[in-house]
């Protein structure tokens, strides 16, 4: 998998190139995240946190905001195809014991 950029994800986004692991859609559907929302934050997404080493190959932290709801996704670029793959997708206001309020920096234990 090719490292993610912002340019990238919004790029192959905004052409709906882009899938939900399982994982990612339950926790879409939990949070009740719509596919507006979903499509809205891949737009305008800014990467907060790059995890090269991820055993699923280099993925990021992405973060935007649907309105004024904060959302986070982890993704990576995938080569074949094409896509954003979204590993995991979920709203950090429902976590305030782990997000500060810019939900930008994780909370120190």
């Amino acid at each position: 998998m090719a490292a993610p950029t912002a340019d990238s994800i919004r790029s192959l986004a905004k052409s709906g190139k882009y899938a939900l692991s399982m994982h990612a859609e339950r926790e879409r559907q939990t949070d009740r995240i719509t596919t507006t929302e979903l499509e809205t934050i891949l737009a305008i997404c800014e990467i907060i946190e790059d995890y090269p080493e991820d055993a699923r190959g280099h993925s990021c932290l992405i973060l935007g905001f649907a309105n004024a709801r904060p959302i986070h996704a982890v993704c990576a670029v995938k080569d074949k195809p094409r896509e954003v793959l979204l590993i995991t997708v979920y709203d950090p206001s429902l976590r305030p014991e782990k997000w500060d309020t810019t939900f930008r920096h994780r909370r120190k234990p």
